[in-house]
């Protein structure tokens, strides 16, 4: 079994409230998951309004490439979401 975490920290610079925090985000997690079959969770800086950190989460068998599809994830955010800016990421594969 190998397991595939990747953090993201995101930046929302037009977000104004934790309200719209929540608009942005809410739909983008829901996205992931069904798009990647991924676990996605916001996992910290819950109280900043223009940034966020996220958690995506993957378990598949050992010969699959878990490292590759993290990194499919962090492409599709930098290439559908224009509203969102991913600043730093982090990917680890167990």
């Amino acid at each position: 079994m190998t397991v595939g975490l990747c953090t993201i920290q995101l930046s929302l610079p037009g977000v104004h409230s934790l309200k719209e925090k929540r608009g942005v985000l809410k739909p983008l997690l829901h996205r992931l998951r069904a798009e990647f079959n991924v676990s996605a969770a916001e996992v910290d800086r819950q109280d900043a309004w223009q940034a966020a950190t996220i958690g995506v989460a993957t378990v598949s068998s050992p010969d699959a490439d878990v490292h590759g599809a993290l990194e499919g994830v962090l492409a599709w955010l930098e290439r559908t979401q224009p509203h969102v800016f991913v600043t730093d990421w982090r990917i680890e594969v167990i």
